[in-house]
């Protein structure tokens, strides 16, 4: 891994191979290969980035984000509606100042509804989190859809694969350094999803 000589860098870095994960994972065609192929990809970055949120002292002996079996039931395509009632969400970043974003759809998946938000700072970008009852998971919730970060599996601008497997922890579950928005009200669920990254 190069050496990066400022967290900006670093950062920028990380988020270009997020992007190239979440590309090779789009062109597989085979959802549970797919998710072997986002883990370990995902645990490199952990273990191994500069910019990852693991404590640096804790990389040694870190050995990788725990993540449930692959459930294929738990993969959904689910179309964006979008006939919904205007809603902003504010989340106060103790880095970043305040972060605005609004509802711009509601995702229906048998496990339950999700809103789908816009980021509303600059460059923009959808973002679907979500926190379910399971005592295994991050109690925060974590993300499913961050296209600021290139986090979505696909399909077209109305349509989305909405694949719980690969819901993941949000930085902030890593390290207290970190602030991240969570989960709002609208995107919890009332079942536990025993899928995708866990706590610990």
């Amino acid at each position: 891994m190069g050496n990066f000589g400022a967290p900006a860098l670093a950062v920028a870095d990380w988020r270009r191979q997020v992007f190239a994960l979440y590309r090779d994972i789009r062109a597989e065609n085979d959802p549970a290969a797919a998710h072997t192929r986002w883990q370990a990809g995902r645990n490199e970055l952990l273990t191994n980035h500069p910019a990852s949120p693991v404590p640096p002292e804790q990389r040694a002996t870190y050995t990788g984000a725990p993540v449930a079996p692959y459930r294929p039931e738990f993969r959904f395509e689910a179309t964006i509606e979008t006939d919904v009632k205007p809603f902003s969400w504010e989340f106060q970043s103790a880095t970043d100042g305040v972060i605005p974003f609004s509802r711009v759809g509601v995702l229906q998946l048998p496990v339950g509804d999700l809103d789908v938000w816009w980021l509303e700072s600059y460059g923009g970008g959808l973002f679907v989190p979500v926190k379910d009852t399971g005592r295994s998971t991050y109690g925060g919730g974590r993300y499913l859809i961050d296209t600021v970060k290139g986090a979505d599996l696909g399909v077209d601008v109305h349509e989305f694969v909405v694949d719980l497997n690969f819901a993941y922890n949000p930085s902030c579950a890593y390290s207290p350094e970190w602030t991240c928005p969570l989960a709002p009200a609208t995107n919890t669920l009332s079942v536990e999803l025993p899928v995708g990254e866990l706590s610990g």
